[in-house]
């Protein structure tokens, strides 16, 4: 089937009904941009029929754009709100970051691949017409600290550790998402929020993912 026979518009309707609510995800907010934006824009072209598929999807450089339940998932943890600064690391095609966009925050997203960069500077332009994210191709693992601080970080993937550098650019109250690595393709969701100088951690739902190599933890020390 190609693409272009696809009803977009009633497989947003699907992911919303049969997908996302179905499953936990209540956020109004949340539901209301992932049922409008096109998540389409942001799958490879030969690919866009799986756009809307309980799966991730496969991109450029062995990336992959996390399912909407995961994405879902971990966004409604992290309590996105109206005007908040949000920073999205290894951002690939942008479809994270617009959703925030779509919610109403003010988005930085960080992704290293210039390709995907480029994708996601394309995908966003085609898909929002007002208060679209910013993309810079750069070390996601530096996050931006000319920015900083932050209300909200994602990092778009699975990582095995999270660098210090990053939770330090969360302000206070501010809220670090993500999936970490517990053996094997699904990890579960965490969330670290800054309160009172200190950093504390919940954990979510279990969640497959792509794992992120540059969020890889360090090799020890080998005599």
């Amino acid at each position: 089937m190609l693409a272009l026979d696809v009803d977009f518009a009633r497989a947003r309707r699907f992911m919303r009904d049969g997908q996302l609510t179905p499953n936990g995800v209540t956020d109004p907010l949340l539901l209301q941009a992932m049922d409008e934006l096109p998540r389409e824009n942001f799958v490879p072209e030969a690919l866009r029929e799986r756009a809307y598929a309980d799966a991730q999807v496969p991109l450029s450089g062995g990336r992959a754009m996390l399912s909407p339940m995961a994405l879902a998932r971990l966004l409604q943890m992290a309590l996105p709100q109206p005007g908040e600064r949000a920073l999205v690391l290894a951002a690939g095609t942008g479809y994270g970051a617009a959703v925030l966009a779509r919610m109403g925050l003010q988005v930085t997203a960080i992704e290293s691949d210039p390709a995907l960069a480029a994708a996601a500077r394309h995908a966003l332009d085609f898909s929002l017409t007002e208060n679209r994210p910013v993309v810079q191709q750069g070390d996601p693992r530096l996050g931006a600290p000319a920015g900083a601080p932050f209300r909200l970080i994602l990092i778009e993937g699975m990582v095995e550790e999270v660098p210090s550098a990053l939770l330090s650019q969360l302000g206070e109250g501010g809220r670090l998402v993500t999936v970490r690595r517990e053996g094997g393709p699904v990890g579960r969701g965490i969330l670290l929020r800054r309160a009172g100088g200190a950093v504390s951690e919940v954990a979510g739902l279990d969640a497959a993912a792509p794992l992120l190599a540059e969020f890889a933890a360090a090799p020890g020390f080998v005599l």
